[in-house]
């Protein structure tokens, strides 16, 4: 327990100072005007945030190594939302939720956008508005469904709307746990890219 608060501790502070670095690198961050008109509902955005352990979490990917998060795409009444799980974030609202295009693309350093190639597209971001307040699973956990991480989300969103799709998951024993990196989307065949900048 107190290995797990002093982790939590140590992120916090990291999360701190990458904020004030944030303020001061000169980065560019990608902006929703362009890429807006390149969405569909339903899409998968990846993206490469500027947090401390983005790099991480780009490294648990097998072989593409460009991106630390994914969300999925929801258009209504032209106005654009991304629903995704989100953990150690900012304002500590660690869970499923939705929100803004822009809101999502401020740590942004670079982003994707893929396509599912099968039926049922459509169906996607209602789906994933299912799981909206379900806590963000810190344990990495593919056997329950009641916490989510990112990349978990859609998997378990993509079992229930085609359940042929196969995708592979990769053993961590760091964490001693089965987890989808985000590579897995990348080089399914059911996928294809629309954009990367």
């Amino acid at each position: 327990m107190f290995l797990g608060v002093f982790i939590v501790s140590i992120i916090i502070i990291l999360v701190m100072v990458a904020q004030q670095k944030r303020q001061h690198s000169g980065l560019r961050y990608v902006q929703e005007h362009e890429i807006a008109s390149f969405l569909k509902d339903g899409d998968v955005i990846l993206r490469l945030g500027d947090r401390p352990w983005s790099t991480l979490l780009k490294n648990m990917s097998q072989k593409d190594k460009k991106f630390s998060h994914l969300g999925i795409i929801r258009i209504r009444d032209n106005i654009i939302s991304v629903i995704h799980s989100e953990g150690l974030s900012t304002n500590r609202n660690d869970c499923v939720k939705e929100e803004s295009l822009e809101d999502f693309l401020k740590i942004a350093q670079s982003i994707g956008i893929y396509r599912l190639l099968t039926d049922g597209v459509e169906k996607i971001s209602d789906m994933a508005l299912e799981y909206k307040g379900r806590p963000f699973d810190l344990k990495f956990d593919m056997d329950e469904e009641m916490n989510l991480y990112c990349t978990e989300l859609l998997y378990v969103i993509l079992k229930r709307l085609a359940p042929e799709i196969k995708l592979n998951t990769i053993w961590m024993k760091e964490i001693g746990k089965h987890i989808i990196p985000l590579d897995i989307y990348l080089q399914s065949e059911y996928f294809t890219e629309i954009l990367y900048r």
